[in-house]
């Protein structure tokens, strides 16, 4: 019953979002400051005729350098496609913006999918091509020569993410994995108000993604002290995802997308994490290189951006089973995979098709 209200407390929340996200999308543009073009001597696909795909993502981290290396490096553009690219701060205002049209392709969590299946509505969304195959985040704590145990965390308080999110979902998997008990999960802080909130003491230790981990801790606020990707091992935490009807009706957008996106991904393995935060340094303004390039490192060393970007049926399982355990779904409200996942395009991608 509890998982059930709760599910229905994140669609009531969603639905407001949608609207939300409908009323403020008239009119508004997502043009990034600062961002670079495409690389000189990018040719375009189409030539005039390139396209102009609204994008949503989820949050602005460097988890998702390949999609930053795409923009920077005219891969997009070379497809023919022009991202106009809005941070909707949230995987449910992400597929709000699908499911209320202002968004064309969304990066969130293929949990909404899930989420939005069961709900029956008109709409359905697909994720199509998996960036991260991991979760992205890391635990900090506050700064000590102490070394880490996972009994530490043992009543203390961390910070993370909504509930129902995958950040907060792969931290309960791993608590409960590591025999941690007592501890308070703190999920009503906005994302942006979270790093604010811990610096000023509240929190015994907070779950970010980089550049924010490396950040606190260079500044003395904070130390890393585990990665819940390396904890919480193969999840899908981030897919590129469309509703079905845009997937359908635009099969060739989609294509160029993940070929696109597959591109920057071989790139990034073909040169080193400094190279790559020259790359993608205007995207994350006032921080440092050398921050950046830890950042890159960091989420190499964890395997994040997988050379397969299909979303497996046993990667779904994963994802499915950490949703019942969280008590998002049921049991009996598992979702076919084919319902929720396209595979083609990714697997032509990958193909170099």
């Amino acid at each position: 019953m509890k998982g059930v209200k709760r599910k229905r407390r994140w669609w009531a929340a969603l639905m407001a979002v949608a609207l939300a996200v409908l009323v403020a999308g008239c009119g508004a543009t997502g043009t990034v400051p600062g961002a670079p073009g495409p690389a000189p001597g990018g040719g375009d696909a189409l030539g005039a005729q390139t396209q102009t795909i609204r994008f949503s993502e989820v949050i602005r981290s460097i988890f998702y350098a390949p999609h930053y290396v795409a923009l920077a490096k005219g891969f997009f553009q070379q497809q023919g496609l022009k991202v106009d690219m809005v941070t909707s701060q949230g995987s449910d205002k992400g597929a709000a913006a699908l499911l209320a049209g202002t968004a064309d392709i969304s990066l969130i969590g293929p949990e909404t999918s899930v989420y939005i299946y069961n709900q029956h509505g008109e709409k359905k969304i697909k994720a199509f091509y998996q960036l991260t195959g991991v979760d992205g985040s890391f635990l900090v704590g506050r700064p000590t020569s102490k070394p880490f145990r996972w009994q530490d965390l043992n009543g203390k308080t961390i910070i993370s993410w909504r509930p129902g999110s995958s950040p907060q979902m792969v931290l309960n998997h791993v608590l409960a994995q590591k025999g941690v008990h007592g501890a308070k999960v703190i999920t009503n802080i906005a994302p942006q108000a979270m790093v604010g909130a811990f610096r000023s003491g509240q929190g015994d230790y907070i779950q970010v993604y980089e550049p924010l981990a490396s950040m606190l801790e260079q500044q003395g606020v904070g130390k890393v002290v585990a990665s819940l990707g390396e904890a919480g091992g193969s999840y899908p935490e981030t897919a590129y995802e469309a509703t079905d009807a845009y997937v359908h009706a635009h099969p060739d957008v989609i294509q160029k997308w993940c070929t696109a996106v597959h591109q920057a991904t071989r790139w990034i393995e073909s040169h080193s994490p400094a190279e790559v935060a020259d790359v993608i340094a205007p995207y994350f303004e006032g921080t440092p290189k050398d921050l950046i390039a830890q950042s890159v490192q960091r989420y190499e060393q964890q395997h994040t951006w997988p050379d397969n970007p299909v979303l497996t049926e046993a990667q779904f399982g994963i994802l499915q089973n950490v949703l019942v355990e969280a008590g998002t779904i049921k049991a009996d409200q598992k979702v076919p995979y084919n319902a929720v996942v396209e595979t083609r395009f990714a697997q032509k991608a990958a193909g170099g098709q």
